[in-house]
């Protein structure tokens, strides 16, 4: 009988990202179980809303994340808006939307990036992250900052796109696409990484709606689920969304899926382009909250859902502030998919599901 011992991985790995931690139990080269550690970088972000009122606690919530900033900064100035029932003009919707799916063209070619990475594939990994690069530079260009934008704020956004500058941005996606393209299919059709990859941590679809899981997860095991499809915001103006499916399950579909997302997103920002509205992009909000007054929301992140509570104190402080993120939903996912797995694929596995740690610990 084999002797199963306990292998720590992370929080520092050459191949991971983010300051993930497991303890792995391991029989000779198996995975028996593995057991998440969190905390390592927990920063307690959700306390300061006892110092900082709901217009400055924006600037908190999108440092939450690098990648998922502008995300984080539109979830939250949602939710505080329905929390005051204010109505943002519907311009700022369509630019909200616009670097919404913007960061997650930029987060999934990260990634893309990062597997390539983990495979060997330095060309292809440098080829991935010169992409992104037009990415950051069209973030700069509008916003002034390549990682935190710091425009998203309750009532709308700060700074405005004129007409040359949305062309432009159009013409870049046309660029991105053809290229992207040309390396997925590199990346997809290998036969290195359909070995590696294929019936590989396979999570069925009864599975993933028992463990609620969210996200390109989710999906790449059947899950038709993504927020996007309930028509928040600028996305009820869209001709036709569906969700990507994939219904295979396993660490080539999560790549598949993730890749398809691109050029989903790229789609989306091109007709919101050809439809944006003129007017205002900001509304003042200077209203105290409602004591003890509870509001939710959720928005699709590059990763999945992300939800957001907040509660009324009676002034510009929020007596609670309550943030769940894909990843903190996907953690009992994550743990399944390892278990049974060979030793040597951990961080591929762990790499195609893409976990963001920064934001489940903050």
């Amino acid at each position: 009988m084999a002797k199963s011992s306990v292998i720590p991985f992370g929080p520092q790995h050459p191949v991971l990202p983010e300051p993930l931690h497991l303890d792995l139990v391991v029989e000779d080269e198996k995975v028996i179980k593995a057991i998440p550690q969190i905390g390592f970088v927990h920063r307690g972000l959700e306390k300061l809303v006892d110092i900082k009122d709901y217009n400055q606690f924006v600037y908190v919530v999108e440092r939450v994340c690098g990648i998922c900033a502008f995300g984080h900064s539109m979830g939250y100035s949602e939710t505080i808006e329905k929390l005051l029932d204010v109505e943002v003009p519907k311009r700022a919707e369509y630019l909200r939307v616009i670097w919404h799916e913007l960061s997650r063209i930029h987060s999934h070619i990260l990634w893309l990036g990062l597997v390539a990475d983990a495979f060997g594939y330095e060309s292809l990994f440098m080829h991935c992250w010169r992409l992104r690069e037009r990415i950051l530079d069209i973030f700069e260009r509008t916003c002034g900052g390549r990682v935190i934008f710091s425009v998203c704020v309750p009532g709308g956004i700060t700074r405005d796109m004129d007409k040359n500058t949305l062309s432009d941005i159009d013409a870049v996606l046309d660029g991105i696409k053809g290229e992207y393209t040309q390396l997925c299919k590199t990346f997809l059709n290998d036969t290195s990484v359909k070995s590696r990859t294929i019936g590989v941590a396979t999570i069925t679809k009864s599975q993933a709606e028992a463990m609620s899981m969210v996200g390109p997860f989710g999906r790449a095991s059947g899950l038709d689920y993504d927020v996007r499809s309930l028509k928040f915001g600028a996305y009820a103006d869209l001709t036709d969304f569906a969700p990507v499916i994939d219904d295979q399950g396993d660490c080539y579909a999560r790549m598949k899926v993730r890749c398809a997302e691109v050029f989903q997103s790229i789609d989306i920002i091109k007709e919101l382009i050809s439809k944006i509205p003129d007017g205002d992009i900001n509304v003042p909000v200077k209203s105290n909250t409602k004591r003890d007054k509870e509001v939710s929301h959720v928005i699709e992140q590059p990763r999945g859902e992300c939800y957001y509570y907040t509660r009324g104190s009676g002034t510009k402080f929020l007596s609670r502030f309550r943030l769940r993120t894909p990843t903190s939903q996907n953690l009992a996912g994550m743990i399944t998919s390892l278990e049974g797995c060979d030793l040597a694929d951990v961080n591929m596995i762990i790499l195609t599901i893409d976990p963001c740690i920064s934001c489940t610990e903050r």
